[in-house]
């Protein structure tokens, strides 16, 4: 089963990111509707809407393209996706005014205060279930697929 390995992995890219947005909308609905400021859940939803699935489908390609020269591991190759994702997510946040860079936080719709420890520490919990998300499912998913 050879044909169409790229349009196979990328498949299986995208499988995770399309399972989880709905929940991921639905909580934020949830979190506008109940909150006592306006949340604009728009500009927090374009991001990984337009993104994330393509990204995740994209990395996905690369590993099975580069993974006969690299042998990269999959969770490796995955674990890196966050330090694309984390800067691309905060220049377009900035652009968008959704966040406020400060010198200790930043500040998310003017409202919420976020210290850099506590998203550092965000960071690497995000790296850890990055590993173990592709290592583990998307690594499936490709086995299923005949990628890997």
């Amino acid at each position: 089963m050879n044909n169409h390995t790229y349009l196979r992995a990328y498949l299986a890219g995208v499988f995770i990111p399309t399972l989880l947005f709905p929940v991921l909308i639905t909580f934020l609905l949830v979190a506008k509707f109940a909150a006592q400021q306006p949340i604009p859940v728009e500009r927090i939803v374009i991001f990984p809407l337009a993104f994330v699935p393509f990204l995740w489908g994209i990395w996905n390609v690369l590993w099975a393209a580069t993974r006969n020269r690299t042998h990269l591991p999959l969770g490796l190759h995955g674990a890196i996706l966050p330090f694309v994702l984390l800067p691309t997510g905060a220049v377009l946040a900035k652009c968008l005014g959704v966040i406020t860079l400060g010198s200790h936080s930043t500040t998310w719709f003017q409202a919420v205060e976020i210290p850099y420890a506590l998203i550092a520490c965000g960071f690497v919990f995000a790296l850890v279930m990055y590993y173990l998300v592709w290592k583990y499912i998307i690594g499936y998913v490709n086995r299923v697929l005949g990628i890997a």
